[in-house]
C-alpha cells in the first residue's frame, strides 16, 4: 500500500476568505482538531504582523502533537528570516516557497520574466535551507506554466534540496484526466514527492484530486472549511471507500473527521457572521474578543485612526476582558467606545457647569454652555447651529476661544424606556491626532457636551 501525504491549509485559505480574521482561540482549535484527524501537515497563513504571528505560532506549534507546521516564506530573505522565527518552534517545520511560474501570473503580479523568476526561486530555495531542512516548493498556477519552465525551475529546485512541490491548479479549468496527464508528466523527470493542490471551480475537485493519486501524486491539499477547495471530510470519505483498491492509503481518521469537520464549520461559520453584525454599523472591519494581545488592541486603533501609548492599550485590553466576560467579542463601535473609556484617563480640566438650548423649525437651534475649568474659572458661551447639539458646540467653542475639528460623533441609547440614558462618543482630531471622549446623560444634548468636553480635557492634558 503506498501512503498518501495530506495537508490541511485551512488557516492560510480562511486567512484570506474572512472578512474578519479568526480569533486567537479559533486557530489552536483548528489545528489542533486537524492535528487529531491524522493531517501530515497543517499550513499556516503568511506572516502579516511578525509580533503577534510569532506568539500565535509559538502557541500552535506546543498544541500540536503530530502533524507538521507549514509557513509560506515570503519573496525576500527578509521575509524567510521572519516566517523561520514564527515556526521554529514546531518539532517538525517547514519553509513553503510559494511563488508561480505561469507566464501571466509571473508578468502581472511580480513583474518578473520567466529568467529572474527562476533566478530568485533559486535565491529564495538557497536561504531557506539554510534556515530549515525540510523546504517546499509551491507552484502557483502550475497547470498553466510554459513546459520548458515548469521543468527547469522542479529539476533545479530538486537538486537545490527541497523535499517535495506542489502543484497548483489556480485556473481551475482542467478536468480530472487532464491534471492526472499533467502529475504523471511531472511525474516523470523528478524524484521528489509531488503534491496537488486541485480547484473546485468545475465542481470535480474530489474527482480531480482521487485521479491524481491515482496517476501518481504523493500527497493532497484540503481544508476543512471553504468555498472552492477540496474539502478534507470528502476526500477522507473516498480514500476510505475506494484506496484499499487503488492500493492507496493515509493516516486520516474518517470518524474522527465525520465528527469534528461539522463542529468546527459550524462554529467557525457562527463566528464570522457574528463578526458581520458586530461591524454592521461600521466601515472598518474589527473584532476583538477577550483572547486578543496588546498588539491586536495597538492595530486595530490605529484602523480607526488613534495612536495608543502601551498603558493606554493595557487599559483598553482590561476593560475589552471585561466586556467580554459578557459576551464573546466587539466590532469597531463597541471598540471606540472602549477607547474613550480607558484610553488616556486625563484630569478633568474643564467641566460642565450648566447647558440652554432651544430648537424650533422656524429658527435656527441657540445654545448657551457654561463650564469651569480648574474649579474655579466659570467660561460662557453662546452658539448658533443647524440643531441643539451643534449649537451647543459652537457655544464650547466660543467660551474656550478654539475651534476643534469634529472627526465624528455616534449617539446611541444605553438603556431602554423613556427615562433611557444616551450615550455620546465624539471624536475630535487636533495637531493630526484624534482624541474620543464617551458622555452619558438622559438628555442627548448633555450627553453630547459631556463627551466633547471629555475630548477636549485629553486634548489639553495631551498638550501640556
Amino acid at each position: 500500500m503506498r501512503k498518501i501525504y495530506v495537508a490541511d491549509y485551512t488557516l492560510a485559505q480562511l486567512a484570506k476568505e474572512r472578512k474578519n480574521p479568526l480569533l486567537f482561540r479559533e486557530k489552536i482549535a483548528i489545528a489542533s482538531a486537524v492535528d487529531s484527524m491524522g493531517a501530515d501537515t497543517i499550513e499556516l497563513a503568511p506572516v502579516s504582523n511578525f509580533k503577534e504571528d510569532k506568539i500565535i505560532c509559538k502557541t500552535i506549534s506546543a498544541a500540536v502533537k503530530n502533524a507538521a507546521l507549514a509557513i509560506p516564506a515570503g519573496s525576500t530573505a527578509e521575509d524567510i528570516d521572519k516566517a523561520w522565527e514564527c515556526v521554529c518552534f514546531a518539532a517538525k517545520p517547514v519553509l513553503q516557497i510559494v511563488l508561480p511560474l505561469s507566464t501571466v501570473t509571473m508578468e502581472y503580479t511580480y513583474h518578473l520574466k520567466a529568467p529572474k523568476m527562476m533566478a530568485l526561486v533559486e535565491e529564495l530555495i538557497k536561504h531557506a535551507k539554510e534556515k530549515c531542512d525540510n523546504v517546499e516548493f509551491v507552484v502557483l498556477d502550475a497547470t498553466r506554466a510554459e513546459e520548458d519552465v515548469l521543468e527547469q525551475t522542479l529539476k533545479k529546485a530538486e537538486a537545490l534540496g527541497v523535499s517535495a512541490v506542489t502543484l497548483c491548479d489556480d485556473a481551475g479549468n482542467l478536468f480530472p484526466a487532464d491534471f492526472a496527464g499533467f502529475v504523471r508528466k511531472v511525474k516523470g523527470y523528478l524524484g521528489i514527492p509531488v503534491y496537488v493542490r486541485v480547484s473546485g471551480a468545475l465542481f470535480m475537485e474530489t474527482a480531480t484530486a482521487f485521479e491524481c493519486l491515482i496517476a501518481g501524486a504523493d500527497g493532497v491539499k484540503a481544508v476543512v472549511e471553504g468555498h472552492t477547495q477540496l474539502k478534507l471530510n470528502k476526500i477522507a470519505a473516498v480514500l476510505a471507500a475506494k484506496g484499499e483498491s487503488c492500493g492507496i492509503c493515509t493516516d486520516l481518521d474518517e470518524k474522527r473527521i465525520h465528527s469534528d469537520v461539522k463542529t468546527l464549520t459550524e462554529k467557525v461559520n457562527s463566528t464570522e457572521i457574528e463578526d458581520n453584525g458586530a461591524e454592521s454599523k461600521s466601515g472598518v472591519d474589527i473584532y476583538l474578543s477577550g483572547d486578543s494581545t496588546l498588539e491586536m488592541i495597538s492595530a486595530s486603533a490605529e484602523k480607526l485612526g488613534y495612536t495608543l501609548t502601551e498603558e493606554d492599550a493595557g487599559n483598553v485590553l482590561r476593560g475589552l476582558r471585561r466586556v467580554c466576560e459578557k459576551k464573546s467579542g466587539i466590532g469597531s463601535t463597541e471598540f471606540e467606545a472602549l477607547i474613550a473609556s480607558y484610553a488616556m484617563q486625563a484630569p478633568s480640566t474643564y467641566h460642565l457647569k450648566y447647558y440652554t438650548a432651544t430648537s424650533s423649525n422656524l429658527t435656527s437651534a441657540m445654545a448657551n454652555v457654561v463650564i469651569t475649568k480648574d474649579t474655579d474659572i466659570e467660561i460662557s458661551g453662546t452658539g448658533i447651529g443647524d440643531g441643539p447639539i451643534d449649537a451647543a458646540f459652537g457655544a464650547i467653542e466660543q467660551g474656550i476661544g478654539h475651534h476643534y475639528e469634529l472627526d465624528d460623533f455616534k449617539i446611541q441609547t444605553v438603556t431602554q424606556g423613556k427615562e433611557s440614558l444616551g450615550s455620546a462618543l465624539i471624536k475630535l482630531r487636533h495637531n493630526g491626532k484624534i482624541y474620543s471622549g464617551n458622555g452619558i446623560s438622559t438628555d442627548i444634548v448633555g450627553s453630547c457636551i459631556r463627551a466633547y468636553i471629555n475630548a477636549l480635557n485629553k486634548i489639553v492634558y495631551d498638550e501640556d
